[in-house]
């Protein structure tokens, strides 16, 4: 079985938080508070080299907002986000924490540091 990386976003799901994260990013960008989403998707779409990579990828890839990843692993809701993890079998380790991420500038930073994994 090959690995699963595991993307959480620190943002809700659903059509109303979709809403007020594209707002968040047009008016206080400096204040939004996912930095993964920053560097994976525009204001509007997925950048073309994250896009690149998730549909080349050898991993099976994952990606959960704040309160899918809460209701699938409870255990983990005092992480602070965004993470990625990755799972083996039944066990997570993390990849990059919230701190690793925002040291990356963007999508091609997070290709490039996920290429070693």
């Amino acid at each position: 079985m090959k690995d699963r990386l595991i993307f959480v976003y620190n943002a809700d799901s659903g059509y109303f938080n979709l809403a007020a994260d594209i707002a968040h990013k047009i008016f206080s960008p400096a204040t939004y508070p996912c930095h993964l989403c920053d560097i994976t998707y525009g204001v509007f779409k997925i950048r073309p080299v994250w896009e690149a990579y998730v549909q080349k990828s050898q991993h099976e890839l994952i990606f959960l907002h704040r309160d899918e990843f809460h209701a699938q692993y409870p255990d983990w809701k005092n992480a602070t986000l965004p993470l990625v993890l990755r799972r083996r079998d039944e066990n997570l380790e993390v990849l990059l924490d919230a701190a690793a991420l925002e040291q990356i500038k963007d999508a091609e930073g997070l290709v490039e540091v996920l290429a070693s994994v």
